[in-house]
């Protein structure tokens, strides 16, 4: 399979390191880490109507990728260090797999305002070497951490946004939705920290599963947005990838996803 890979589409999902959080927000007062979590949470939520923690304090708890090859077709999508989910081996095995399945273009949806970062800095946090992603001795259009360098990092929202000229109201759930596809199915990016405190792992990456297959069929769509798929294609993948979902309907990620599958309905086909 490592020759066939040519596209890396993935999501993680994060939750706030509370020592962290504790030592550098809240030194001087008397409070466990959680509660300084919490603290932060509400300060937030206060300035910024989000509770959302940023990225520096986080660390992934969950990353998930799908394996996709040139044509388009979908190959694996696994979750890495399943079941034990350890932010540092998660963290050396996406680095490690990308440079093994000699540098694919790794897609996201907003992976380079938020994914991407988060994974650099626990590289760093944990002393992990990936000098093929910085390639500091390279021109500086061709490092892979170029904005516009898309062979490396094909970001589907600077694709549709013309790299933050617009906004992307909706974001992925919208776009899904568009093509049929499930979107946001009861869960939600901004519960991730009170699932992970609840002991939710699981429901977690089920989570980012589906997100994932969600960018996977944004991506098609995007492929004959831009010329590279026809839309007779395109179709073909969707009705393949869904007879694999199929046939993986035993992990309860597929089975959600299988049962809130839309179709796409063509105007092209409509009589008149």
């Amino acid at each position: 399979m490592t020759k066939q890979v040519k596209y890396l589409v993935f999501d993680i999902e994060s939750v706030a390191d509370p020592e962290l959080v504790a030592k550098l927000k809240y030194p001087d007062r008397d409070m466990t880490p959680n509660e300084a979590v919490r603290a932060f949470r509400d300060e937030l939520l206060e300035k910024n109507d989000s509770d959302f923690i940023p990225y520096p304090f986080q660390l992934p708890v969950s990353i998930a990728i799908a394996k996709v090859d040139a044509g388009f077709r979908l190959l694996d999508l696994v979750t890495l260090d399943e079941p034990q989910y350890r932010p540092h081996m998660m963290t050396d095995l996406f680095w490690r797999g990308w440079q093994a399945y000699n540098k694919p273009t790794l897609v996201t949806f907003n992976g380079r305002g938020f994914d991407i970062p988060l994974l650099e800095l626990a590289a760093f946090r944990y002393g992990i070497a990936v000098p093929a992603w910085f390639a500091l001795k390279t021109r500086n259009y061709e490092q892979p951490r170029y904005r516009y360098n898309t062979e490396s990092h094909f970001d589907l929202c600077d694709v549709l946004t013309n790299f933050g000229a617009t906004r992307m109201a909706g974001g992925l759930n919208l776009l899904a939705n568009l093509i049929g596809k499930p979107g946001k199915m009861g869960t939600q990016g901004d519960m991730v920290q009170d699932l992970y405190d609840q002991g939710e792992l699981e429901r977690i990456n089920n989570y980012c599963r589906n997100d994932v297959l969600d960018t996977y069929f944004v991506l098609l769509r995007v492929a004959v947005l831009t010329g590279q798929l026809k839309l007779e294609q395109e179709q073909a993948l969707v009705a393949e990838t869904r007879q694999w979902i199929e046939q993986r309907r035993d992990v309860p990620a597929f089975q959600m996803y299988l049962e809130n599958w839309g179709d796409w309905h063509s105007p092209w086909d409509a009589p008149g």
